[in-house]
């Protein structure tokens, strides 16, 4: 979609109205190069880390404690975006905490880099905490750059915005996957780091373009909260800081002190988020009602995404062991299967919107809700599809690559009939008071399935089972189809809202 976008003129005394980016503010440069740059980061070290837990030269972990980890690193990235956007309303503005981020990111890869197990979780620690500051920050900023909601570009500028997500996440695992892979482990965490090192410059080069509410903290915390809210972070560092030590004098502690912790924060944590508005009495009964159709969508995009995320994890350690990843006899690197996904997203976002538009003039574009439960069966499909490959393994041969391009080509459609309709409905339906966390909030559903799937590999259960992998995909298919069935009462909870 960016290259149906021209160099129009825009009005005067816009931010960044005197030099344009497809014709859109300055500014818009600068966040997009440091998102691209952020992603190739975040995407490269991600292709890279499943193969690199199991590998002989890298942690040489079993298959389940892989995916635990993969999982609850995941999860975490999305958990800490709602303290990374309270960072930005509270503490250092967007454009600090972006910067912040940027230097934390960058820190969390030259840690990977270095050749030892005892910093490598340190580095994953410091990348998702990064991670969740900026997520939350810098599509905030985008938003700056524009004269409210009504102006006519505003939608555009977003579309722009993902093209650099999408072409960052497109490039890591071709460059940082194959350096991995063919070269050395750490030297492609390094190049990860410099990706970020590369957004980070770009960003404070160009931070002049970007417009001055980005330096502006929106609510800024008095003096008495500042205090509040320091005493009881160093009083939960504290519990930890002892908890962790005695487990470690006393010769107790294994990895699965941290991994079960964090887990259970990923489902608890959105369950309570979720309990706390809908129990919140300063909502209406139409308010009240939005959150109760909500918790629909929630729950659906939790089963979703817990199947879609595993693409990164359950298939990638698949192909690594029984996959046949050669195309007319080449062999390509495991990771480059994380490149199908982006390159899918840029090839269709167009198509499904060039779809809509036409359906919607002929009165026929299929409901949120229709569209949410197509979705949720389609995820459903893909893992119905894995079970071919996973038979074909079990049968001591080698699965064909095409097979695994169908699963990630079967997901990426799932993805676009949900993920833009669950952000859209989730604007649409937030009550005022909580406007500015239900993004935060729709981020806390990929939590929650992604810590699904950390508690299901830390049980030991064997996610590359035919048994397992049959009944996740039914459990999709069941709640899509129960998403349907439902979408009377759901569209009736929703009031207004379509």
């Amino acid at each position: 979609m960016a290259s149906s976008l021209t160099k129009d003129s825009v009005t005067p005394g816009t931010p960044g109205s005197e030099k344009t980016f497809f014709g859109h503010p300055r500014g818009l440069a600068t966040l997009f190069m440091t998102e691209m740059w952020e992603r190739f980061s975040y995407y490269g070290m991600r292709a890279l880390l499943p193969l690199y837990l199991v590998a002989p030269g890298g942690l040489a972990l079993n298959a389940g404690t892989a995916t635990a980890i993969y999982s609850v690193y995941v999860s975490l990235v999305y958990l800490l975006a709602m303290p990374g956007g309270w960072f930005g309303d509270r503490v250092w503005g967007p454009r600090k905490t972006v910067a912040v981020a940027g230097a934390i990111i960058m820190l969390g890869h030259l840690t990977l880099a270095l050749p030892s197990s005892g910093t490598f979780y340190a580095g994953l620690g410091l990348v998702a905490i990064g991670s969740g500051l900026l997520k939350a920050n810098i599509s905030t900023m985008v938003g700056h750059l524009y004269k409210g909601p009504d102006d006519p570009r505003r939608d555009g500028g977003f579309t722009v915005f993902y093209m650099g997500i999408n072409l960052g996440a497109f490039a890591a695992p071709l460059i940082i996957g194959t350096v991995g892979e063919s070269v050395n482990w750490h030297l492609g965490f390094a190049l990860a780091a410099l990706g970020m090192g590369l957004g980070l410059a770009q960003f404070l080069l160009g931070s002049r373009h970007l417009d001055a509410h980005s330096s502006v903290v929106p609510k800024p915390l008095s003096a008495e909260e500042k205090s509040s809210t320091l005493r009881k972070s160093a009083l939960w560092a504290g519990i930890a800081v002892v908890a962790y030590a005695a487990l470690g004098l006393s010769g107790h502690y294994t990895l699965n002190w941290v991994l079960v912790p964090l887990t259970l924060l990923g489902v608890i944590i959105p369950v309570m988020v979720l309990v706390r508005i809908k129990r919140d009495k300063d909502l209406d009964r139409a308010d009240q009602s939005k959150m109760s159709a909500y918790i629909w969508f929630f729950v659906a995009a939790a089963i979703f995404w817990m199947i879609y995320d595993q693409g990164g994890s359950t298939l990638s350690i698949f192909a690594d062991s029984s996959a046949d990843n050669r195309v007319l006899g080449w062999e390509f690197p495991v990771s480059w299967y994380q490149s199908v996904n982006p390159v899918l997203i840029m090839a269709l976002a167009p198509v499904f919107a060039w779809i809509w538009l036409a359906l919607n003039r002929r009165g026929k574009e299929p409901s949120t809700i229709v569209k949410f439960a197509s979705g949720l069966v389609l995820v459903g499909v893909s893992f119905f599809l894995f079970l071919a490959p996973l038979s074909i393994a079990e049968g001591g041969h080698k699965a064909a690559a095409l097979w695994l391009v169908a699963i990630y080509f079967t997901q990426t459609v799932g993805e676009l009939l949900l993920s833009p309709v669950g952000l859209s409905v989730t604007t649409k339906m937030a009550p005022a008071k909580y406007a500015s966390q239900m993004m935060g909030v729709w981020f806390l559903a990929v939590t929650a399935g992604d810590a699904t799937t950390g508690l299901l590999s830390i049980a030991g259960v064997d996610l590359n089972r035919t048994g397992i992998v049959a009944m996740e995909a039914a459990l999709a298919v069941v709640a899509g189809v129960a998403v349907w069935m439902y979408r009377n009462k759901v569209k009736a909870l929703m009031g207004h809202v379509r």
